[in-house]
Parts: structure tokens; sequence; C-alpha cells
């Protein structure tokens, strides 16, 4: 763990990553001062012009000491590609660029075996000659039984299979002709490259969590029972890291201090300085930009407050589900919509021709001057760069506000606990109803 300042804590690590329905796979998660970085690994091509997005095409040789050099796991009994979960410590130098541990062989000399049973690929390579033409790609969301090694340095020692059955579960190696006391080098001429193309394994951005005003927490929603070692972090905008796995106790207890530690210092940092002494204040920004300073007795009557608050919001938004705004892009009129369901939409006012769209998962970071203009930063899902959208509004306060009642309607949506109390919480809300709405629509 690094520490870069007193208030910035960095942090790196293997964890596993279920998202959803699926197994649980392998991600690294990057920790910064303001951002979580899940990432997942993946193979880029990093010079040539690859003829496919995602597979490969290598050509390699059997050996005299140590056959073809790798081993294989899965088949279609798991409704999986046979993928490689081996290669030899003396072809691993030789195919550096070219398969890697976790890639799937997709066709054998042509033939299609990615529905092919794991003892029929190995039958299949057995018979395929001295020279295999391996049509790969790279499986970045192995599912758990493969037990894929959490570091490229795996190394198999040979082993005589030619007359042995394979287990799908364990490594069937494909080391044939292979002699204990052969002594023969290997050359490195044997194995041919693809021509013009070369790979790398590498970590790629699977999702990123602001953490500014984000949450994490170890239980499972609306229940009382806590994950073993693992959590999940929910931006503000409602995007969700999906359940992280830890591989101890320790790990997951260091990830949440670290996590929240950097949350901690964000909210201070944007927090205005307090009018008093008094513990339990808050303030109300009214659509003109008027602070109005409010403090009450208790801890329990500040919580009530906040939850009103909360309700009021998320039920104003829930009511009127999108809301529009003129705005100025280069000199012309523009109208900027912030839809409940789909988003920021950005359209020409006089042909209503839609200039750019986002949803609210892709918003990254905003700025503004505090007069009448605000930057936007969203991140492109394809090419994964972070484009900036600056427009010019007549009243930037009643947007700002805006924004954030509807980011904090989704978060709320995505809440059980804050949907089951929504009924039971209304009734204290609806005295909080029509100040709030003045400055969230």
């Amino acid at each position: 763990m690094d520490f870069r300042t007193a208030c910035e804590e960095t942090k790196t690590g293997i964890c596993l990553l279920q998202d959803g329905n699926q197994e649980p796979f392998k991600v690294r998660l990057h920790l910064a001062k303001d951002i979580l970085m899940i990432q997942e690994q993946d193979v880029i091509c990093v010079s040539g012009e690859p003829f496919y997005s995602g597979e490969r095409t290598v050509t390699i040789r059997r050996q005299t000491v140590g056959g073809f050099g790798l081993s294989i796991k899965g088949g279609a009994e798991h409704n999986i590609p046979v993928v490689i979960s081996k290669i030899s410590k003396e072809q691993r130098a030789e195919l550096s660029g070219l398969l890697f541990i976790g890639d799937a062989i997709l066709q054998i000399n042509g033939i299609n075996v990615r529905k092919c049973r794991h003892e029929e690929v190995v039958q299949v390579l057995r018979n395929a000659g001295e020279e295999v033409t391996l049509t790969v790609s790279f499986i970045k969301r192995a599912p758990a039984f493969l037990k894929l090694p959490l570091n490229e340095d795996c190394a198999c020692a040979p082993s005589n299979e030619s007359s042995g059955t394979s287990s799908p579960l364990c490594d069937s190696g494909l080391h044939l002709n292979y002699h204990p006391n052969n002594t023969d080098t290997l050359s490195c001429s044997s194995w041919p490259t693809s021509p013009g193309l070369r790979w790398e394994k590498q970590w790629c951005d699977l999702r990123l969590i602001p953490l500014l005003h984000s949450r994490f927490s170890q239980y499972v929603p609306g229940t009382d029972l806590s994950r073993q070692n693992a959590f999940q972090v929910i931006a503000v905008d409602g995007v969700c890291s999906g359940i992280i796995q830890c591989l101890s106790a320790e790990d997951c207890i260091d990830w949440l201090q670290a996590i929240a530690t950097n949350i901690s210092n964000l909210t201070k940092h944007n927090d205005s300085d307090l009018l008093d002494r008094r513990k339990h204040c808050f303030t109300v920004q009214s659509e003109s930009g008027e602070d109005l300073y409010f403090s009450v007795e208790l801890d329990c009557d500040l919580a009530q407050w906040e939850r009103a608050f909360q309700t009021a919001t998320f039920l104003e938004v829930e009511r009127i589900q999108s809301k529009t705004y003129a705005c100025v892009l280069e000199s012309h009129l523009m109208g900027l919509t912030i839809d409940f369901s789909t988003g920021f939409i950005c359209f020409d006012a006089a042909t209503k021709a839609i200039l750019w769209r986002y949803k609210f998962s892709q918003l990254k970071g905003s700025s503004d001057d505090g007069k009448s203009k605000i930057k936007f930063l969203f991140q492109n899902p394809d090419t994964k760069q972070i484009e900036a959208k600056e427009l010019e509004f007549s009243n930037l306060f009643a947007v700002l506000h805006c924004i954030h009642s509807f980011f904090a309607a989704k978060v709320a949506c995505l809440d059980p606990l804050f949907l089951g109390n929504q009924a039971t919480a209304s009734a204290a809300a609806s005295s909080a109803t029509t100040n709030k709405a003045k400055y969230t629509t």
C-alpha cells in the first residue's frame, strides 16, 4: 500500500468479481484518491492489424523434447471451450506474444472444436501431426472451476499423457514424445510466429467507480446477512461495482478501510466549513443560489430530516421523469433534457436534432464556473475515452440542483431498503416536498 499524501491512499490487488448471475472471475482493483478502477485481463494486439478483434491464429510444431508443451482444461461438458491452462518453461519464451494461459482453443487445423468435449479435443491434438495451427481467443471471464493461476508465471513440468485418460477439471498435458533421458535443446526457429502481429496480455478497465459521495456495504441488500470477505461499492450515479470477493478476511478489511478513507477525505474536501460549533446542522440551497442554514437538537432529528429530503427528491423525480433546460452551445440555442430513464440528451432547439446523448453511468465528472457554464465529462462506452461537453445556462443553480436530484433518485431506486421504507417515509416527507421541489425540478 502506498501513501502519497495524508489525504490520499492508493492500493492495487487481485480479487474475484461476481457480476449478476455470472460465476466469479478474476479482476484487478486499483484504488486512487477519487476513483476505484475494476480491471479485467484481455489480450491486445500491440503491433500489426489483426484479422479478428479477439481471435488469433498461431502455428506451432511438435518438439522432440516436450511435444507441444501445452496443457488444457475445460470442454463442452462444462459449456465452455477447452482452455490452455499451462505452457511449459521451455516453450514459453518461443510462444511469447502468441499464446497465453487462458486462451480458448476454437479451431485445430481448421476443425471447429468450440463445442467439443475435453477428450475429443485431446484426441484431435494428438492426431494433428507434427505441425498444428490453432485459432484461439482469450477468455476474460473463465469459470472458477478452471482455477487459472492468478499470475502469469505458472509453469508445468513435461509429462507423458499419450496413453492415459484425461480429466476436464485437471490439466491434460500435450507433451507427447517426451523422453526423460533426452537432453536435446529446443530450436527457436521451429516455432513460427504470426507474421507482423504481436499480442500482449494487459489489464483493461472494466468499470470505473467515482468515490465522491459513494457508499459501500458488506450486507446482502434488504437483509441483515453479511457477506464473507466480500463487499460492493455503489457510486452516487447508481453504478455498482458488483460483488468484490477478497482472497482473505485481512485483505477485505484492508480494502474497506482504504476505500472508506478516500471517500471520507473526498467528502470532507467538498463540504463547506461549519458556521458555528453546533453538530446537527444542514444547509439547503435555493434555486437562486441562496444558502439556508438550519440546525436541530438531536442526531435522530437530523437523520429524520435527511430521510425526508431524500424521499421527497425521489418522489418528485419519479413524478416528473424528465426536465428540459434551454442552453447555448457555440452561440447556438440548444436544449438539454435530463431524463430519469435515458440520462442526458442535448438537441438543437430549432430542428430538434439530437447532438449527443449519454447515460447517467457515463458521467464521470463535471465542473462549473459558478456563473453560467457547466463542463460535463462523459466516458465513451466503446473507446473508454473521456469526452468533454460544455454548455451555458441562464440559471446555473437550477440545472445543478436538478442533476443532483436525478442522481440521488437513481441511487435510491437501486436501494431495496429505501424502496421498502418509501411508503412509511412519504408521510414524513410530505411537509418537505413543496420546498424541495422548488430547486430539484
